[in-house]
């Protein structure tokens, strides 16, 4: 009888949905995945469980009313619309069916906005007709065919009432919130609603009826606050950036029934007094240190080192709405005023916050180093362990720096001086593989009565230092702890810098008197002795804004290529579970590897690896751009009161249309056009990252120092304008009177002739 049975059916997972609608390709409908997975009517209901949940994540598209794309497939061409621009002022265009988005975010090739011949430049807003193509790093690009129109995009901005005592019916304008954006767009009255003057609002382009030309009419489809809002900047940046605010009524359900952590299944670690040292401001405590001397007779001069962090894996349990939440927002995003967490207030400022004189669950690590900093051995415990006390780097540092107070004091001997002599025996093996050392200053924003009121640079530390060097430490056992068992994991990954960007540096060194021997290996250490023999030049600055501009961006793999930058074979986020999905991951990949409890990752979580580290990539980009964009507003509105003086800063972008500057003062990134360099006629030398004259040589390159007035700052786009007030730098010996082919240029005085020659050529 058992031999007549039939086979039990194959459990439905993600993964082998998605496989089946990348086999099926173009439309996918319900029936179809049905009938290529094989399944019967009692698995239906899972499949739309698993497609409806697939969409909502964003790894599906609709592709037609009841049809179904893998958002990571693209057709070789098709209708995009423009959404956005990234840091460097290009465009960013999104594929679209006729179910709304699909497949990635991607850029417009540079210069293909302005390509068209005889219609306006493409801005956001426009629809076009593009290819899809992946350029030289293997990220694809869209190059446009032909503008199809105005897309249903909204775009955000602030609605200001017209002024004009004529306007008996009111109406106005908004004005956008991206500051490429060159024009407003007009609202007609019968298009306002219940909109005031100050409102942010989200606007749809109106059908054109005719207007070729002149302005953009739209309509108000949404208010989402107020532009007198504290908080509008950071509102603004989340609306742009499509950063998730709030919790789902079952999120905050599960994250409200948590419970307080005991011993069982644990193992005591409360009497080893672990402390905390983060920022004075920080808003949650994931990880804790612990340093003494090996007591092994075998590693003299040798330490043993504990960090501690939070155990998130044991509230946030695979398949659970916590679990579904972090997922899609992939990681916190802070802000200057505030904080979107990735887990609730609960969970994130409570329970997985490691709390002084609290008991709190954590994933632990034992690292011995022997005298010379080189990691022995290590284990792994989840425990239970209580701050012995919450310190920041400010404090930690002046105890270790001879000025204890009242609370470090009694920690300086027990437990601040050894971990400090632990610290300096592990920093001599770093010295050794010589990681990449690029000088990269933080700022933060001081706030008072809820207004920016001023500017300062972050301090760094040895506090720092150490945090930083025993949390890389710790991160690398998690990743060759999983190695050694054979398990799989997500992967924090730095690839070398491509042939093409090297290719553009070795151009480039020569034109500040320094070079780059080809052929040889490109490592990190011969960075670091670029960067060492810049440190007496006056091109220091350009030197090391180009080299950091070589890097490639670090991203999650399932597929290990190792840390071009840490200069570390294997590396996996594991020490901040609280604010990244990643290290959730590691955490749940720990734990089923070394038995440690029975919530370890599942198959089916480990299955999906690839897809989760792909997209905690992209919201690890969202954030950095959305954190971006409410600073430089901020800044903005605080510059806003200083129209018209004078500041000192350094060229940090060079284009054909101008160049970005970045003030000392508040480290503000503005824009000084070509317009205001001057009656000559500019073209961009790209090999050299300058703006160079076409009469006399005379250049502006990347890294100068320069003077510039602020003629414009716009708080609600966050765009600062200047006038160059410091001459160009003479030309460089050999420089002959001709442009090279195929550059860019344009003009200052010069480039007012082309135009009016233009102009007199149309008329005739």
């Amino acid at each position: 009888m058992a031999k007549n049975r039939p086979p039990a059916p194959v459990p439905l997972t993600r993964e082998r949905v998605l496989e089946a609608i990348r086999k099926i390709g173009g439309k996918a409908q319900k029936r179809d995945i049905a009938h290529e997975l094989g399944i019967g009517s009692d698995q239906k209901k899972e499949l739309r469980h698993i497609l409806r949940e697939l969409e909502d994540e964003g790894a599906l598209g609709r592709s037609g009313r009841k049809s179904y794309a893998d958002a990571n497939a693209l057709p070789e061409s098709g209708v995009m619309d423009v959404l956005d621009r990234d840091p460097d002022g290009e465009l960013l265009v999104r594929m679209r069916g006729p179910e709304g988005y699909f497949g990635p975010v991607i850029r417009l090739a540079p210069g293909e906005a302005r390509r068209m011949k005889g219609e306006a430049a493409i801005g956001i807003g426009d629809r076009v007709l593009a290819r899809i193509h992946r350029d030289d790093d293997g990220q694809f690009e869209a190059r446009v065919v032909k503008r199809l129109g105005q897309s249903a995009h909204r775009i955000l901005g602030v609605y200001r009432a017209s002024k004009d005592p004529r306007a008996r019916f009111g109406g106005g304008r908004v004005e956008p919130a991206d500051r490429k954006a060159r024009h407003d767009i007009v609202i007609e009255p019968q298009h306002v609603g219940e909109t005031k003057d100050g409102d942010l609002v989200f606007v749809e382009l109106a059908p054109e009826r005719g207007r070729a030309h002149g302005p953009k009419h739209g309509i108000i489809k949404e208010t989402i606050g107020r532009e007198s809002d504290p908080r509008a900047a950071s509102i603004l940046a989340m609306h742009t950036h499509g950063i998730r605010e709030g919790f789902s009524p079952d999120e905050e359900a599960q994250a409200n029934a948590a419970q307080k952590p005991t011993l069982k299944g644990r193992t005591d670690l409360r009497d080893i007094p672990l402390i905390t040292i983060d920022p004075e401001d920080a808003r949650d405590h994931d990880d804790a240190v612990y340093a003494a001397p090996d007591t092994d007779e075998k590693n003299k001069g040798g330490w043993r080192v504990w960090v501690a962090i939070a155990d998130v894996s044991a509230y946030v349990t695979p398949g659970s709405p916590l679990d579904r939440g972090a997922w899609r927002r992939g990681n916190s995003t802070y802000f200057p005023d505030r904080v979107a967490p990735m887990l609730p207030e609960s969970l994130s400022a409570d329970l997985c916050s490691l709390r002084e004189h609290e008991e709190r669950a954590c994933l632990a690590v034992e690292m011995i180093f022997d005298r010379e900093g080189h990691k022995l051995r290590h284990k792994f415990v989840r425990g239970l362990m209580r701050s012995a006390a919450k310190l920041s780097y400010e404090h930690a540092q002046a105890a270790i720096d001879g000025k204890p107070n009242d609370k470090t004091g009694p920690l300086l001997e027990p437990v601040l001086k050894p971990l400090w002599e632990a610290y300096r025996t592990v920093w001599k093996a770093r010295e050794k593989r010589q990681p990449l050392e690029i000088d990269a200053p933080e700022h933060k924003i001081i706030f008072k009565d809820g207004k920016v009121a001023g500017v300062k640079r972050r301090e760094r530390f040895d506090a720092h230092k150490l945090i930083e060097e025993f949390m890389i430490q710790a991160n690398v056992c998690a990743a060759e702890t999983l190695e050694q068992k054979n398990r799989p994991q997500i992967y924090r990954v730095h690839d070398r810098p491509s042939d093409t960007k090297i290719a553009a540096l070795t151009d480039f060194l020569p034109t500040v008197d320094m070079a780059w021997a080809k052929g040889q290996n490109v490592t990190a250490a011969r960075f670091n002795r670029v960067l060492h023999l810049a440190e007496q030049s006056p091109n220091k600055d350009i030197i090391n804004e180009v080299i950091l501009r070589t890097q490639s961006q670090a991203v999650y793999t399932p597929d290990n290529i190792g840390h071009f930058g840490l200069n570390l074979r294997a590396y996996s986020h594991f020490t901040s579970p609280i604010r990244r999905y990643s290290d959730v991951t590691i955490h749940r990949a720990l734990i089923r590897a070394l038995k440690l409890g029975e919530d370890g990752a599942s198959d089916a979580e480990e299955q999906r690896y690839e897809e989760t580290a792909q997209h905690i990539s992209e919201t690890e980009r969202q954030s950095m751009a959305a954190e971006r964009d409410a600073t430089a507003r901020y800044i903005s509105a605080f510059l806003s009161d200083r129209i018209g003086a004078d500041f000192e800063g350094r060229v940090t972008g060079v284009t054909r249309f101008g160049l970005f500057i970045r003030l000392d003062e508040t480290q503000a990134d503005g824009l000084a056009p070509i317009s205001t360099l001057g009656h000559e006629r500019w073209f961009h030398d790209e090999t050299a990252h300058a703006l160079v004259g076409e009469q006399t040589g005379q250049r502006y390159q990347l890294g100068m120092r320069v003077e510039v007035r602020l003629e414009e700052a716009t708080p609600i786009s966050g765009g600062l304008v200047f006038q160059m007030l410091t001459d160009a730098l003479p030309s460089v010996p050999g420089w002959r009177k001709s442009r090279p082919s195929g550059q860019s240029q344009r003009g200052g005085g010069g480039g007012k002739r082309e135009r009016d020659g233009k102009r007199r050529k149309r008329r005739k």
